[in-house]
């Protein structure tokens, strides 16, 4: 299964609040959470905020961060951790590393 450090955890529960509240709705009370799932090429996978899991997603909850993992990208990440940077303008950088 798909683990996080601690620094993805916390900027992945960022995004998500933030999210939430330009929705205009409470963080407290939302299912947001970071969504990966397969993109056009080999070897690289689409990362988005999303509101809540689809149906067939994978759920993987770390210090309360959510990360919803496509079906058929779940098996791919099993034994992979996720980690998160934020440079200095702010941008996020997400790595994939097996473990």
């Amino acid at each position: 299964m798909l683990t996080l450090t601690e620094n993805a955890g916390t900027v992945v529960k960022t995004l998500a609040d933030r999210t939430v509240v330009s929705l205009g709705e409470n963080p407290g009370s939302s299912e947001a959470g970071l969504r990966i799932s397969s993109a056009a090429t080999d070897d690289t996978f689409d990362v988005a905020v999303a509101p809540r899991p689809e149906p067939t997603d994978q759920i993987v909850e770390s210090a309360g961060a959510r990360v919803y993992l496509e079906e058929s990208v779940a098996p791919v990440l099993d034994d992979t951790v996720l980690d998160a940077q934020v440079d200095d303008a702010g941008s996020v950088h997400f790595s994939l590393a097996r473990v």
